[in-house]
């Protein structure tokens, strides 16, 4: 049992650090300025293909139900993202989106019937210092706007893991992730259409090979293992493995950027690990996943 449930947790956790790379292959492969187009190809491609794979559509409450979570985990928090990484400095807005874990606590608690545990409440906290010694600087201006749409970022991704747990789909992983993506990927294209206008008229080979990674690792891979530990473990396990994000990402530009490390951030990863350490210790697996 804690071998299974071991293994599912490291394998939820490659999708948080899959898209701790994001920056780098956004920074080094895509043509610059064009986040939303980017978070396009990231989620409908990926989510046609894993339609067209599984031949499964919705079927009757699903058709909502794929809308609102596609939006919640997809549409909504790439905009989101897209708002306060533009208006914020990287480290403010990653440090405010390491409260996901406590929001998503706190609404388990209020919608699955989960305890919130003073060691949960600990290690979110944790979580959130370790992630601002990672990637916080002095001197970071705020600006409300980009503090609202990281806030609200964080509140849309908690609320769509919450509810993804306590709507248990019928149909195949695959299904249900191809449906997400879809449903994203159509709400932000307009977005994208409307603020970035027209795709470029040309792309290079590195362009392509960077929105490849994104459709197929980043989204049709990553968001599989995501969703399948959405559906294994509790809610605030799988949002505390998102701390993982911001340190890979860190670690990235220090091994391929040669960005600098500092002890700070040294100490600052070590918290983090240490938070979600403490976060998956001791729970077991969900009635679902004990009967498979």
């Amino acid at each position: 049992m804690l071998s299974n449930r071991f293994g599912i947790v490291l394998a939820t956790a490659l999708a948080p650090a899959i898209w701790g790379t994001t920056y780098l292959v956004t920074t080094e492969l895509l043509p610059p300025g064009r986040p939303l187009l980017a978070a396009v190809v990231r989620a409908l491609p990926a989510g046609l293909v894993l339609v067209a794979i599984t031949r499964r559509l919705p079927r009757g409450a699903w058709w909502w139900r794929a809308l609102v979570l596609g939006a919640l985990n997809i549409g909504a928090f790439f905009a989101l993202l897209f708002v306060a990484a533009y208006r914020l400095p990287g480290g403010v807005a990653a440090t405010i989106g390491a409260v996901q874990p406590l929001l998503a606590a706190g609404l388990s608690a209020g919608l699955l019937g989960e305890r919130l545990s003073l060691r949960t409440v600990i290690a979110g906290a944790a979580g959130v210092a370790g992630v601002s010694l990672l990637v916080l600087r002095a001197g970071a201006r705020l600006d409300g706007l980009g503090v609202a749409a990281a806030v609200g970022g964080a509140v849309v991704m908690a609320t769509g893991v919450v509810l993804s747990k306590r709507w248990a789909a019928p149909a195949p992983l695959l299904a249900v992730t191809g449906w997400q993506l879809v449903a994203g990927g159509v709400l932000l294209l307009p977005v994208a259409l409307l603020v970035e206008g027209p795709p470029p008229a040309s792309l290079t080979g590195e362009n392509l090979a960077g929105y490849g990674y994104l459709a197929i690792i980043g989204s049709a891979f990553a968001y599989a293992l995501w969703f399948r530990g959405i559906r294994a473990l509790s809610a605030t396990d799988v949002t505390f493995l998102g701390l993982l994000s911001p340190l890979v990402a860190t670690a990235a530009g220090w091994l391929v950027l040669g960005q600098e490390l500092t002890l700070a951030q040294a100490a600052g990863g070590l918290v983090v690990l240490a938070a979600l350490i403490v976060a998956q210790m001791r729970r077991p697996l969900s009635p679902a996943t004990r009967r498979s």
